[in-house]
């Protein structure tokens, strides 16, 4: 932004100076009236695509103005927001795949319109000392293009060359080009481990049968849909159907995940999304990316690499070792990954894009409060145990970490302790209170309660459910003191307050208080935490509550239901649960979706769905 700034100003001969002073960027600016006014009126247009205008706050200069305009050093100061990764722009692009540029096949090129950010931020104002770039010294070249107003890369703090910046190669090593080594590798087959921005990637060839089998046998995923990488839009259209809205969610700089509805025909191994009818795709963000692609007329399988429940691998040392079984090469750079940050994932429901899994291109960024919450600072929130994120409620704005995993994972529960700690460096957040999920035993909480404890800090316990209500209003900006809403909240499990399991509740309330209006149906979870992942026991455990003859149900004939009615029978591990998720478990198990195990969550549910997209009766059953 502050090129852009710097550029208007002096076409306007004013003088003054832009900086970067925490996470924002002051422009300090002297001319006449006129002058003032329309730089004031030309500013929007002349920002970059990812820079916007939150707001402006005006304030009279004192002292002499200097002789010129500039860009000033960065300074400190209170922060309200740190950047995203952008993925690559197009004239970078082209500088990669242009033979006669000194950039090209350069996979790190960026200009100060794209590249990470929020990756290698070790600390603000973001400036080149204070990224994972500052042991890359620039050369004469890059230090004329920095410096240069006219240059794109003016002030563009990832710059970086063949010359002066980060370098990659292969394990094992060969004589090879590093990335004609990769490809050759992905074309035989071969699993290869690539470092990114916010960490590594799986990458196999999508069209080999065979590779991908091997992939998910060294993984232990029989079933977990892949994600897959295609070198642009054409050919993800050969396979899946993409709307207007989803292709411009996969080709915006944030560059996620899009779920898409699979094509009928599309000639994929049934392996890459065993049971459902739709595909992940992404598009290349990276010009390492764009490389590995170029070559590659079908899509690759890209997923997360993490060895099973830790967080993805970001660390060169620390793939060697953990991915050792898993990948069959290395593709590695030497650039420090300093926040590690997952793929996004999006997906088209109800007409709107909607955000799945927020993570790399929209964290960190700050996220506006409702009306009424203009105040609120100094809120630590710690969420639930899965799919876990904070929240800081800070300086009237909420700033939500990227996704984390399940912190009942040790390894993942240290990344969640060590991305808080940074992000209250980043931001210079100062909790004075924290807000948990009320339930005695997550990971969250107990270590939440702890903290508040030992820092003499405020603590709030918050129910599950009425915590989902809040966080739907915050979302569409309801007013904090608006009048109470209805909140149907369907879920998998979460604590009541009356000690059972809810998940298919409707509240009455608002942000501050809710009443429990009525429930579906409460029935039993034979085995606890086993019927989670054994659909079946849902089933039956719902059929012997009926009355329903389980003969009718030939799925069945196999499990051991003799035992299960047992412990029905006379209540034996048997909790009780209104669980949405847990009535569509036993649906699906009723028809033989997924009804022996499920290898990964919400495997039958999402079994269920896609079976459900393929009838064409539209009607409703009565409920």
């Amino acid at each position: 932004m502050r090129p852009a700034v710097y550029r208007l100003a002096r076409s306007l001969g004013l003088r003054g100076e832009v900086a970067n002073e925490g996470g924002q960027v002051v422009i300090r600016v002297w001319g006449t009236a006129e002058q003032l006014a329309r730089f004031r009126r030309q500013l929007s247009d002349h920002l970059p695509f990812r820079a916007r205008i939150e707001r402006i706050e005006t304030a009279a200069l004192e002292g002499a103005p200097p002789p010129d305009f500039r860009i000033a050093p960065g300074r400190s100061a209170p922060v309200t927001s740190v950047p995203p990764d952008v993925a690559v722009c197009g004239d970078c692009l082209d500088e990669v795949l242009d033979p006669g540029n000194r950039r090209y096949r350069y996979p790190f090129t960026h200009c100060a319109q794209c590249g990470p950010r929020f990756s290698i931020i070790e600390k603000l104002p973001y400036d080149r000392g204070h990224t994972s770039l500052a042991r890359f010294p620039l050369c004469l070249s890059c230090q004329g293009e920095y410096h240069d107003p006219a240059n794109r890369r003016f002030h563009a703090e990832a710059i970086a060359c063949p010359e002066c910046g980060p370098r990659i190669w292969t394990f094992p090593e060969t004589q090879a080009d590093p990335i004609a080594q990769a490809v050759a590798w992905l074309r035989q087959g071969k699993i290869l481990a690539v470092k990114g921005v916010g960490g590594f990637q799986l990458l196999v060839d999508a069209s080999n049968t065979e590779a991908v089998a091997r992939r998910r046998r060294r993984k232990h995923r029989p079933h977990k849909p892949l994600a897959l990488m295609a070198r642009d839009l054409d050919v993800v259209r050969r396979y899946a159907e993409v709307g207007e809205q989803e292709a411009r969610a996969l080709q915006g700089p944030e560059a996620p995940v899009v779920l898409l509805q699979a094509r009928e025909s599309q000639p994929l191994p049934a392996a890459i999304a065993p049971g459902l009818d739709r595909l992940g795709f992404i598009l290349p963000y990276t010009s390492l990316h764009h490389l590995l692609l170029a070559g590659f007329d079908t899509p690759l399988v890209f997923t997360s690499a993490n060895v099973s429940g830790a967080p993805l691998c970001a660390d060169n040392q620390e793939a060697l070792e953990q991915l050792a079984g898993l990948a069959d090469g290395f593709l590695l750079h030497d650039r420090d990954i300093i926040h590690r940050c997952d793929d996004s994932v999006l997906r088209l429901s109800a007409d709107r894009i909607r955000v799945l899994r927020r993570a790399r291109g929209f964290a960190p960024t700050v996220l506006p409060l409702p009306p009424g919450f203009e105040s609120c600072d100094g809120v630590l929130a710690l969420g639930g145990e899965l799919k876990a994120v904070f929240c800081l409620l800070h300086q009237g704005g909420a700033v939500l970490s990227q996704h984390l995993g399940d912190l009942a994972d040790a390894r993942t529960f240290a990344w969640f302790q060590e991305e808080l700690a940074g992000y209250r460096a980043l931001f210079g957040f100062r909790p004075r209170h924290v807000a948990v999920d009320a339930h005695p035993d997550y990971v969250s909480g107990k270590w939440g309660r702890h903290w508040a404890k030992r820092e003499d800090l405020r603590l709030t316990e918050v129910q599950h459910h009425h915590a989902h209500l809040a966080a739907c209003l915050g979302e569409h900006r309801y007013p904090l003191d608006a009048g109470p809403v209805l909140g149907l909240i369907l879920d998998g499990l979460g604590r009541g307050p009356d000690g059972t399991f809810w998940g298919g509740e409707l509240l009455c309330g608002g942000y501050r208080h809710c009443r429990h209006l009525a429930r579906l149906r409460p029935a039993p979870l034979p085995g606890g935490a086993k019927a989670v992942i054994e659909p079946w026991r849902n089933l039956v455990a719902r059929l012997w509550q009926a009355g329903v003859n389980m003969e009718r149900f030939p799925v069945l004939d196999e499990l051991p239901v003799t035992g299960l009615m047992a412990m029905l029978r006379r209540e034996i591990n048997c909790p009780m649960a209104s669980s949405a998720g847990r009535l569509f478990d036993a649906v699906a198990a009723a028809l033989d979706v997924c009804a022996a195990r499920q290898s990964y969550e919400g495997q039958a549910a999402m079994e269920l769905e896609a079976l459900a997209g393929q009838s064409e009766d539209t009607g409703a059953y009565g409920f």
